[in-house]
């Protein structure tokens, strides 16, 4: 799977002068508490995916809300009225009271939004904490979890890619998370595309840009992610098939509030799929590793 522009890779694993019996030895030591770590970093990625989706899932349905009240309020001039149509600044109030829906669904999709960059970042942190390093004290071997040495000595992690379970390496692990988190991440900038056009149908929103912050702290949350770019100034764009050094996704405010409802019903299809996510190979992919493990990850939570 080829991954977006800027997002993290993994790990490499780097070669150790060790002998035999001082690996068979560190092994014993190493490999239950590698084992103990990786099955708790692979069920807090897990749970993560199924918050994002979550979190996803309820974003549509906000902008969902957002999409009706726009063409609601749109087409209010056209409505037939019937035995409304002599009371006093119906459709005043009607299409102030759709404004207002509207505003609070914004605030409930960013906030949705804010959960899956959060969602996304922590599994990534997940992705960084899958090695399980030895540090050595004056009396004994203690494990240490970190996705950093203290010093060189400590090796990679990786006690030099010994299986830890039957058949993968840490760094098999990894692979296999990293591929799983890509697809999230690839997914999460262009759903912030999206959001940023559901926004903007409000008819008193604030313009935004692509390169406004949405919240306090979201370019610090997408640089952790490799979503930021410094050199521009603003997150990095979504691929597309055009060869335009220029990024023209950004419509200006006149053209949005034209919308029609089968562009807005797109929008919401194309949120709804996760298009960069391929269901079937993150449950393969969990399934591989939940056998590795002898962890059922794909049963239903309680």
């Amino acid at each position: 799977m080829q991954s977006p522009p800027g997002t993290p890779v993994a790990p490499s694993r780097s070669s150790h002068n060790t002998t035999p019996q001082s690996l068979s030895s560190a092994a014993r030591l190493w490999r239950p508490a590698a084992q103990r770590n990786l099955k708790n970093q692979w069920s807090k990625l897990n749970s993560l995916r199924r918050d994002w989706c979550t979190a996803a899932s309820a974003a549509r349905s906000h902008a969902t809300s957002i999409v009706n009240s726009y063409l609601s309020i749109r087409y209010l001039n056209e409505m037939e009225y019937g035995v409304l149509r002599d009371m006093p600044n119906i459709q005043e109030k009607a299409g102030s009271k759709l404004s207002r829906q509207q505003e609070l669904c914004n605030a409930k999709l960013l906030s949705s939004y804010k959960d899956m960059v959060r969602f996304t970042v922590n599994m990534a942190s997940v992705c960084k904490s899958m090695r399980c390093y030895l540090s050595k004290s004056t009396n004994s071997m203690l494990i240490q979890f970190s996705s950093s040495p203290d010093d060189e000595e400590n090796g990679a992690g990786d006690l030099e890619g010994i299986p830890v379970f039957a058949f993968y390496s840490i760094a098999s692990f990894e692979e296999r998370a990293w591929e799983v988190v890509h697809m999230f991440i690839s997914e999460l900038i262009l759903k912030r595309l999206l959001v940023l056009e559901f926004l903007s149908l409000h008819r008193d929103a604030v313009e935004r840009e692509w390169a406004d912050e949405f919240y306090d702290g979201e370019f610090d949350d997408l640089r952790m992610l490799n979503l930021y770019s410094d050199q521009v100034k603003a997150p990095v764009t979504p691929p597309c098939k055009s060869s335009s050094a220029s990024f023209n996704f950004i419509q200006s405010k006149q053209q949005k509030q034209q919308q029609g409802s089968s562009v807005l019903q797109i929008y919401l299809t194309i949120w709804m799929v996760n298009v960069n996510i391929d269901e079937c190979r993150v449950e393969e992919i969990f399934g591989i590793v939940g056998s590795e493990m002898d962890v059922d990850f794909l049963k239903p939570f309680a």
